[in-house]
């Protein structure tokens, strides 16, 4: 991390245009259903409104297409925000102009202000300059603390940087990037990674950057059967991702020729329905019924990689090992998290499906590092330089 922080500066009397990610789950009336990534920024936030700094929030919540949409306004998150930091948080109904630039200037020193949702202007996503000029021109200095924006090079995440000097990286940034690169660049051994979730695609550079470094690649949940197709095995009406076929031989070949254990399920929990399922059972990967599909890993798999992971030093966990939004298909992904909260290792779960799963299972608490990104953790595991994290500027 050889970039400036927020503790390299000094804001006292300067207006700081904050990049935070409240992109946050909501159900259908607009109410929050996981403030995590609120919660996340709160020691940034803090740190710059306690040394006199207005504090200029900026972030993007949804997809609302390139214009405003009440649907993803920012009202709900600037209320639970206020609630979280018990202080007043300015909402405006914009992010460039007049409004933001009149609500910045009657702010008090230490104050707090959230502009309206950035992808209410299509600007945003296409890292237009013109538009991160008019963002840039309501602050002094420029804080990000988005990482689970930092992959896209956006107006908002990249774009300011280039007008608005130092650009350095919040608590949170800071925290993902030392962690998490501790373990690519030093990670002590045995080194183990887990990945699941549903798509093979979705992993392939993760997949390739990870076998040069682990000694144990441990491969479930939806992706396993891939693998497992790519063995000659039959897989029923399991997911399976056709064109990633030969990629998945070529990995395990891979992964012979370099010495890494790749281990798949020995023994899978079928169902007749992912969704409505009328019946389950425990079979051998080479034995799926061809009307049944994959939803879990079985005990025997269960005790495999649960020992491999607490007698690990360092695991790096990306994606559930089954239909975990299903109490009864959930038994192989708790039994994961509950096997990194005992290793005495650094345990780092890579944001996405498994950050929700182990925040939902009660175990967030007891792992080394749950990333607030699943997009960027992906591609920081992937060893691709992320844009929001270049743009900043160097020690």
């Amino acid at each position: 991390m050889n970039k400036l922080s927020i503790n390299d500066i000094n804001v006292q009397g300067k207006r700081v245009l904050v990049r935070v990610d409240f992109n946050v789950p909501v159900d259908e009336n607009g109410q929050i259903t996981d403030d995590r990534r609120i919660r996340a920024a709160i020691p940034t936030i803090e740190r710059l409104s306690s040394q006199g700094g207005k504090v200029v929030l900026v972030s993007h919540f949804g997809r609302p297409k390139g214009g405003p949409n009440d649907k993803y306004r920012l009202d709900n998150i600037g209320k639970r925000l206020s609630e979280l930091l018990k202080k007043p948080v300015v909402k405006v109904n914009d992010c460039i102009g007049t409004e933001p630039e009149q609500a910045i200037a009657a702010l008090p020193w230490g104050g707090i202000v959230l502009l309206e949702n950035v992808r209410f202007y299509k600007e945003e996503e296409a890292n237009d300059q013109e538009f991160a000029k008019k963002l840039a021109a309501l602050a002094d200095l420029y804080v990000n603390d988005a990482f689970g924006t930092a992959h896209r090079a956006h107006a908002s995440t990249a774009g300011v940087a280039n007008y608005l000097k130092p650009a350095v990286s919040g608590y949170l940034m800071q925290k993902e990037i030392e962690i998490m690169g501790q373990a690519l660049i030093k990670p002590e051994h045995p080194f183990v990674a887990i990945l699941g979730g549903a798509k093979v695609a979705d992993k392939l550079g993760v997949i390739k950057n990870l076998l040069s470094m682990v000694d144990t690649l441990i491969i479930g949940g939806g992706m396993s059967y891939t693998f497992l197709k790519a063995k000659g095995y039959e897989i029923g009406k399991s997911l399976l991702d056709k064109e990633k076929i030969e990629f998945a031989k070529e990995m395990m070949a891979m992964a012979e020729t370099k010495g890494v254990k790749l281990l798949l399920p020995v023994d899978i929990i079928v169902s007749d329905s992912f969704d409505k399922p009328t019946m389950s059972k425990v079979v051998a990967p080479d034995q799926i019924p061809a009307e049944l599909e994959g939803v879990d890993i079985g005990p025997e798999t269960v005790k495999l990689f649960t020992e491999v992971v607490r007698n690990a030093k360092t695991v790096i966990w990306n994606g559930p090992m089954g239909v975990f939004e299903l109490p009864q298909f959930a038994v192989g992904t708790r039994a994961v998290a509950e096997a990194l909260t005992q290793s005495k290792g650094t345990t780092i779960v890579g944001g996405g499906d498994s950050a929700a799963a182990i925040e939902q299972m009660g175990f967030a608490e007891q792992v080394t590092h749950v990333s607030t990104g699943g997009g960027a953790s992906l591609e920081f595991l992937e060893g691709i330089e992320l844009p929001g994290v270049a743009a900043l500027s160097n020690k």
